[in-house]
């Protein structure tokens, strides 16, 4: 089994379909929207595949240690992951033929209107321990 991150985007990704932002959805379709993930992470839960997922709040700082004795810097001018990630889905599946298929099924997530967003999500392996220390991506 391998391990997959899902990545649900704010912006930074191409525009989905149904390019309605999500401030502007009615109760009911971001209920309908909520009900959709709970739904497949459940079903996920039920085969195994399902490891965690969680919305992240708008809100959020960039820090950085600034030196000793100086107070750690906050922010800059670049866009944020604040502003960036909505949230995420870790599953772990027998392939990655497998990853593909769940992040279309949860890119068929519905939206304003009810219809499909077709939204882009990313998808990214979990680096696993390289066996020796030549197989190191970062050599």
């Amino acid at each position: 089994m391998a391990k997959y991150l899902l990545l649900k985007h704010y912006r930074g990704a191409p525009a989905p379909v149904n390019d309605v932002p999500m401030a502007q959805w009615t109760p009911e379709e971001i209920s309908a929207h909520v009900q959709y993930m709970s739904d497949f992470a459940a079903r996920l839960e039920e085969s195994g595949e399902f490891v965690d997922s969680q919305a992240l709040a708008p809100e959020g700082t960039f820090v950085r240690y600034d030196g000793e004795g100086r107070p750690p810097v906050t922010d800059g001018p670049f866009a944020e992951t604040k502003d960036l990630i909505a949230g995420w889905m870790v599953i772990d599946v027998d392939t990655y033929d497998r990853a593909l298929e769940l992040a279309g099924e949860l890119s068929a997530a519905p939206g304003a209107g009810g219809k499909t967003i077709h939204e882009w999500l990313e998808l990214r392996p979990f680096l696993s321990a390289a066996s020796t220390v030549t197989d190191c991506l970062w050599k």
